[in-house]
């Protein structure tokens, strides 16, 4: 009875957190640089990297929403579209789907089990992974790097789910960006401790 009664608790929460499961975004900043001196930003030369997928290598949907996403969540960052031809800031994407593997623990943590021998499920899946660099025009060298990572099984052939993710992944890694503003005001705070 105790174990139907945790199936009956558990399984609407991990169903629930199974189908909207957060994508999984991170990056990293050049600590000494000052995000204040750049204004402007434009797409720099497409390098050579394919996406490893053709899927995604000949889809310009997926092109189109990736630099329009990146555009807009720049724009709500303070960064201007350059229109001199000089931007201050070159940016760069690189996408790619591989293979997964996926163990799952939560079965057997909370006494459920597929098999009789209570073992760890392990889970096959294709994630896509979105890398955003932003590259300092003046000296080439990368200041500030994104990812996101998520399944893409349920996006590939779904053009609104797929714009969907790309949108949560690129806030989600816009979201750490930092502007100008907020590291002055970061290191006036610093300066007050």
């Amino acid at each position: 009875m105790r174990r139907l009664l945790k199936w009956f608790l558990v399984a609407p929460i991990a169903l629930g957190i199974a189908g909207c499961a957060a994508i999984n975004a991170g990056s990293y900043v050049e600590r000494s640089i000052d995000f204040a001196q750049y204004r402007t930003f434009d797409w720099g030369p497409a390098d050579a990297l394919p996406t490893g997928d053709p899927r995604l290598d000949r889809n310009p949907f997926f092109q189109d929403h990736v630099q329009g996403a990146v555009e807009r969540g720049l724009a709500r960052k303070g960064f201007g579209r350059s229109t001199s031809g000089t931007p201050d800031l070159l940016i760069h994407y690189h996408a790619s789907v591989t293979q997964r593997i996926d163990l799952d623990r939560l079965d057997s943590d909370t006494s459920y089990c597929y098999t009789p021998d209570c073992g760890v499920r392990v889970r096959e899946f294709e994630a896509g992974t979105l890398v955003l660099d932003i590259v300092d025009a003046r000296t080439s060298r990368v200041i500030w790097r994104g990812w996101a990572q998520h399944r893409v099984a349920d996006i590939l052939n779904n053009p609104d789910r797929m714009a969907g993710r790309i949108n949560q992944a690129v806030e989600g890694m816009l979201d750490t960006l930092p502007t100008g503003a907020e590291l002055i005001s970061a290191a006036a705070r610093k300066g007050d401790e």
